[in-house]
C-alpha cells in the first residue's frame, strides 16, 4: 500500500508527501484512510459530557441528544474529537442554506471582496441563484458568483495579509450559530465555550486546503470546531512539526471534528474533495426534510423548496465548511501588536494555488 508506505516515512516534510499523494486525481488507494462510520484500529469511543446539553438545547440547536451521538478519538492525538452527523432530519439543509445565502451577505467579508466593487457582492445568492438552478452537468459553463465564494469570515475577521484578528474589525456573529457552538463545544466539556470568529470554507471538487496550523487565536485553551457539508473529503492530521507523517480520515456530511488540548496546534490539511461515498448525487442525510414541527426557540429555520433547490444543485458538486473559534479568553483583550504565524489557510484550485513548503498560506482567490 503506497499510503501506507508514506505514512511509515519521516523526515523532511512527510505531511507534504502524503499530501501530494492523496491530491492525486488517479489515487484510488483509500485503504489507508480511516472510516469512522466502521471504527477499528487506532479508533476508540470517545466519552461525550452529557449532562452538560439538556436534550432541548440539542433539538433547538437541530441536534440530536447527546446520549444519541456516536463520537470517537484517535490514539496518539489526545483531544481530538470525531463526532458522526449527530444532526437530526433535514437539519443540515439550514446550516447549508445561511452559509450560502445569509452569512456571506455583509457586514461580513468574503474572498470576491477582494476583487469586486461593493455594490457587486451585496447579494451574491440573489445574483446566482438562477444561473444555479438551470446549471447542466458542463464544465465549460460559467460559474456564478456563488460558485466563486472560497470564503466567508465572521465576528473577528481574520487578516490573511497580517494573520491577526484586531477589535477594530468586528462584527455581530451569528446568533444561531454561536448557539450550535455552544452546545457542541459543552457536549464535549467545554461549557462557556465563547463563538468569536468564524471562517467558512467553501470547496469544489478540484480544490484543497494547505497544509497549516490555526494558532491566530489568543486563547488556546479552548477548542476549534469544525462542521461539514455536502460532499466528502479526505482530511489529513499531523503532528506539531512537518516532519511528522499525518493520519488520514474521512470526513462526510453533518460530521464535526472538535480540535482541543494537544491537538488544537497540530499541523492539518484536506488534500481532496470527494464525491459522497453512496454514489447519489447527494448524500441521503440532505435528502430528508425538516420536520413541521420545531421545538420552541429552535435556531432552525424551515427552508422553502425554491431555496433548498439552489442550494441541492450547490453542493451537487460542493462541500461546505464551517470553523468556529474562541479568539480571546474571559476578560482578555487584544495588545497593541500580537505576532502570530501558521493560519491565513483557503480552499485553493489548481490553477491558482499549489500546496507549498515554503509557502504556509495560500493568497486569496
Amino acid at each position: 500500500m503506497a499510503a501506507a508506505a508514506l505514512s511509515r516515512e519521516g523526515g523532511e516534510d512527510a505531511f507534504r508527501r502524503l499530501f501530494r499523494f492523496y491530491r492525486q486525481r488517479d489515487a484510488v488507494d483509500l485503504r489507508g484512510v480511516v472510516d469512522f462510520s466502521a471504527p477499528g484500529g487506532q479508533v476508540f469511543r470517545s466519552q461525550l459530557s452529557i449532562t452538560s446539553v439538556s436534550d432541548q438545547d440539542a433539538y433547538r440547536a437541530g441536534l440530536r441528544p447527546v446520549s444519541q451521538w456516536k463520537a470517537y478519538g484517535l490514539n496518539g492525538y489526545p483531544g481530538f474529537i470525531f463526532i458522526a452527523n449527530p444532526f437530526l432530519p433535514g437539519c443540515q439543509r439550514h446550516w447549508v442554506k445561511q452559509c450560502l445565502k445569509l452569512y456571506p451577505q455583509k457586514p461580513n467579508v468574503c474572498n470576491l471582496d477582494l476583487h469586486m466593487a461593493p455594490e457587486n457582492t451585496i447579494d451574491l445568492w440573489g445574483q446566482s441563484k438562477e444561473q444555479l438552478r438551470r446549471k447542466g452537468s458542463s464544465k465549460w459553463e460559467p460559474r456564478s458568483l456563488l460558485e466563486k465564494l472560497r470564503w466567508v469570515t465572521l465576528g473577528y475577521h481574520y487578516n490573511w495579509d497580517t494573520k491577526k484578528y484586531s477589535a477594530n474589525h468586528h462584527t455581530p456573529f451569528p446568533s444561531d450559530l454561536a448557539f450550535l457552538s455552544e452546545q457542541v463545544a459543552a457536549a464535549c466539556g467545554f461549557r462557556g465555550f465563547q463563538a468569536q470568529a468564524g471562517i467558512l470554507n467553501y470547496y469544489h471538487f478540484d480544490s484543497s486546503l494547505g497544509i497549516h496550523v490555526d494558532q491566530s487565536e489568543l486563547d488556546h485553551s479552548r477548542p476549534l470546531l469544525s462542521f461539514s457539508f455536502g460532499q466528502s473529503s479526505i482530511f489529513l492530521l499531523g503532528g506539531l512539526k512537518r516532519e511528522e507523517a499525518p493520519t488520514a480520515m474521512f470526513m462526510h456530511s453533518g460530521d464535526i471534528m472538535v480540535m482541543s488540548g494537544f491537538s488544537r496546534l497540530l499541523y492539518h490539511a484536506v488534500p481532496r474533495v470527494l464525491p459522497n461515498p453512496e454514489g447519489t448525487a447527494l448524500p441521503s442525510c440532505l435528502d430528508q426534510a425538516l420536520s413541521s414541527a420545531l421545538p420552541v426557540g429552535s435556531v432552525i429555520e424551515q427552508s422553502s423548496e425554491e431555496d433548498w433547490q439552489v442550494c441541492a444543485k450547490y453542493l451537487q458538486s460542493s462541500r461546505i465548511n464551517m470553523t468556529i473559534r474562541q479568539v480571546l479568553a474571559e476578560g482578555q483583550k487584544f495588545p497593541e501588536e500580537c505576532g502570530t504565524n501558521g493560519e491565513g489557510q483557503t480552499p485553493s484550485e489548481d490553477s491558482h494555488h499549489r500546496e507549498n513548503s515554503r509557502a504556509k498560506r495560500h493568497k486569496p482567490d
